[in-house]
């Protein structure tokens, strides 16, 4: 009964994908004939009582897909992707030609199925920074140069303090709150994890000591040796947001404070194969090794960094699981519980490709 009635759901939601793709076609017609002046925004909001700006967002959709990304519309006609993820191919695009942007629609096609909307928006900008290697270096010096802090008041004498900082910086900033909160949280008391979270960043701003310490803030950043010393623009990756420039992830790497470490992968998959460490003892190097190989938590559509990630082994260890780095995996606290959860199946290839196996009979594969 459960398996069928999630069945429908699929069908249902690949049914509304195909509707989103006539609708589009049918807007950027419109506004085509219409010669796309500006006030058909203002005639699309009334005859769909949304907003301009809503309408505005819908057509520029439309004339994207219809005219500069004619293999995502195809993904979406066929009802592989709907349109919130067909935007999240748009939206990274639109900075670039119009030649540039179907490269890139061509790269991301066939690769759409079965990824979560984030999933598919690092995908895009990858593509983004390999054709356009130069620009996206470019936009991404401009955007840091707009970083800055937002308070914005809301209900219920709550508010919102927002601050808008590159990627490396706030993951840093995250980590600390985050390893802060976890040291309060082992130490007893009623307050939730977010709770603990929004009071250590709160102290930390004030300049207040919250009792959790002042752990060390770390982030994983992933480059490639050519890209390291200036021979490749590859873009690198920070484990937890996605892809960075070239440029900009060597200008971390040479940071008087940051850490290398040497890792050796397989130059067909790219798995690591040996993680460079000085010192070690044998469990601290197999935890390093599973966090750096899976990078972010490995149920799909999750995102958080593998390094605030739960190791759990996969064969249980009372059924003897071994703890090495061929039955680890990295779960986010979440996802820990729903793998033990009953009628969830978890298996680990030879090949590191995880299995899971939902209680409606489905399996996804994470490679």
């Amino acid at each position: 009964m459960g398996e069928s009635s999630l069945d429908d759901v699929v069908r249902l939601e690949r049914e509304i994908a195909r509707l989103q793709a006539s609708q589009v076609r049918a807007l950027a017609e419109y506004s085509a004939s219409r010669d796309d002046a500006a006030d058909v925004a203002s005639e699309v909001a009334l005859a769909l009582a949304i907003s301009e700006n809503a309408a505005r967002i819908k057509i520029g959709l439309a004339r994207d897909l219809v005219t500069r990304l004619p293999e995502t519309l195809g993904a979406l006609s066929r009802g592989e992707i709907d349109l919130y993820k067909a935007s999240k191919i748009s939206e990274p695009t639109a900075v670039l030609s119009d030649p540039r942007a179907r490269e890139v629609d061509a790269l991301v096609s066939g690769r759409l199925v079965g990824r979560d909307a984030s999933s598919i928006r690092r995908m895009v900008n990858r593509a983004v920074q390999k054709v356009d290697p130069e620009g996206a270096a470019a936009r991404a010096e401009a955007r840091r140069r707009e970083r800055r802090v937002e308070l914005r008041h809301g209900d219920d004498a709550m508010a919102t303090l927002t601050a808008e900082l590159p990627a490396e910086v706030a993951s840093a900033a995250y980590a600390r709150i985050d390893r802060c909160a976890r040291a309060l949280r082992k130490a007893g008391g009623e307050r939730t994890m977010d709770q603990l979270r929004a009071d250590v960043f709160a102290d930390l701003l004030l300049g207040q000591d919250s009792g959790g310490g002042s752990p060390k803030a770390e982030i994983f950043i992933h480059i490639d040796l050519a890209s390291l010393v200036g021979l490749s623009t590859n873009p690198s990756e920070l484990a937890g947001h996605g892809p960075l420039p070239a440029s900009i992830a060597r200008a971390i790497a040479f940071d008087p404070n940051s850490t290398w470490r040497r890792i050796v992968t397989d130059p067909q998959t790219g798995a690591p194969v040996d993680v460079g460490r000085t010192r070690y003892r044998p469990p601290a190097v197999t935890a390093d090794h599973v966090k750096i190989r899976d990078r972010e938590c490995r149920f799909p559509t999750c995102h958080r960094p593998a390094h605030y990630s739960d190791l759990d082994h996969v064969i249980p260890r009372q059924r003897s699981g071994e703890t090495n780095t061929a039955n680890l995996i990295g779960l986010c606290r979440r996802h820990h519980r729903t793998k033990h959860t009953p009628g969830w199946r978890f298996h680990l290839t030879d090949t590191g490709q995880l299995h899971i196996t939902t209680p409606a009979g489905h399996t996804y594969r994470t490679p």
